[in-house]
């Protein structure tokens, strides 16, 4: 088949496995996630041989340090792919919840139930685990799921859709429920951008590349997030032992993901104490520091920052620092330079935090906790699909209750309108 034939051939089936998905009980889908759990842990000998594949041809290929590490699955990995699967089952099945019942004059009943989007398509980069993580929360939600994973990552990828498509027979579900793409060709992408009629919404994870060109080339609804520009404000009264702590983990624990700080704000009364110190931790990692005027009087190692640097996801051991007046400053850079993803402020002030959690607009706002935690398993979602800065319909991780929507359902006794 070309493909194009491929590709509707996919959308078509996945738009009928998601009507069967749709009326599936709770018990069920519970069970084929357990399932698909254990046949992870059963076929992870066989998953990792698939993955080296993918991993020596990146090496030959020249990808990045970090890029081969988002590919390679271990037995901690799939073991880590697994539980998040068990931790997706405990979570409440949303779908047939109702909000509240309101009374119309008339004695009408209305209330809101929710219901699964439908076939969720998942454009994505490296990071084979997502396969099993965006096939678990679908499925616990009732959609159907087309998996695009990148060129690099096919073998694994493939490997992983085998075991799931394994699990769902086993449990009388149509393995139609969740199919990767079986193709390089980049076609491929363009033409399930364009299968509007069989998918409802489209996920990209990835660079800022990937996503825009998935926005600009899709018929079908888009949820994003371009980049993550992620600060970390120190305010006059933290602890600084603690903001310490905090800044290093943002920066230096995984540097390559969406989530790391890129931006350290540091209020100037703290930062003649915090950032000699700070710095010192910092480079020592290996982390490269950009700064404004005041940040390299008080830090040797720093070099000026440029003005790019201010709008830079860097992902990587580099890390832009302001010290700015007040927190008011703090804010008006994060409104200025931010992308709506993660900001986070380490302060021992309640009304300051409060103020910075209802003033600053961000997926998500924390309060003295590093920005790495803007993440579906960290925020006991079980797992994620990807973090949205779009707000339409989502803000944030995606999580089973962002995988669905809802309907109107009025409940009369032969109502009338007049």
């Amino acid at each position: 088949m070309s493909v194009e034939e491929t590709i509707l051939k996919i959308a078509a089936s996945a738009k009928a496995a998601a009507g069967e998905l749709a009326r599936c009980p709770t018990d069920k889908k519970n069970a084929a996630l357990l399932k698909i759990a254990d046949q992870l842990e059963a076929d992870t000998e066989r998953i990792k041989a698939e993955n080296a594949k993918d991993v020596a041809a990146a090496r030959e290929n020249g990808l990045s340090a970090a890029m081969i590490d988002r590919l390679t699955l271990t037995d901690a990995t799939i073991s880590d792919m697994a539980m998040g699967l068990r931790d997706v089952v405990k979570l409440t099945d949303p779908v047939g919840t109702t909000s509240a019942t309101w009374i119309r004059p008339n004695g009408l009943e209305v209330c809101r139930m929710r219901i699964p989007l439908g076939v969720i398509g998942i454009i994505y980069e490296s990071r084979p685990n997502v396969t099993v993580d965006a096939a678990g929360l679908c499925l616990k939600a009732g959609n159907a799921v087309i998996l695009r994973g990148g060129s690099e990552a096919l073998h694994s990828n493939q490997a992983l859709a085998r075991t799931i498509a394994t699990a769902l027979s086993d449990v009388g579900l149509p393995e139609a429920c969740a199919q990767i793409v079986p193709v390089r060709d980049r076609e491929a992408v363009n033409v399930l951008l364009q299968q509007e009629a069989h998918v409802d919404l489209i996920i990209p994870r990835g660079g800022e590349g990937l996503i825009r060109f998935v926005v600009e080339n899709s018929k079908i609804p888009v949820l994003k997030h371009y980049k993550g520009v992620c600060h970390v404000y120190v305010d006059k009264s933290a602890d600084l032992s603690m903001a310490e702590d905090i800044c290093f983990n943002a920066k230096v624990q995984r540097p390559g993901v969406c989530n790391a700080m890129e931006t350290l704000l540091v209020h100037q009364d703290a930062a003649p104490a915090f950032l000699p110190k700070m710095a010192e931790r910092l480079t020592g990692a290996g982390v490269e520091l950009r700064g404004c005027p005041k940040t390299c009087e008080l830090v040797a190692k720093a070099k000026p920052a440029e003005a790019a640097d201010w709008y830079a996801e860097f992902l990587d051991l580099i890390l832009a620092v302001r010290v700015v007046d007040d927190m008011a400053a703090a804010m008006a850079h994060i409104t200025t330079y931010g992308s709506n993803h993660t900001e986070a402020i380490v302060t021992s002030d309640y009304n300051r935090s409060r103020q910075f959690i209802r003033e600053v607009d961000a997926s998500l706002v924390l309060v003295n906790a590093s920005t790495r935690f803007n993440d579906g398993g960290q925020l006991g979602l079980g797992a994620e699909m990807g973090i949205s800065t779009s707000k339409l319909h989502a803000y944030g991780p995606m999580g089973v209750d962002e995988l669905t929507t809802t309907k109107f359902v009025a409940l009369g006794n032969g109502q009338l309108r007049s």
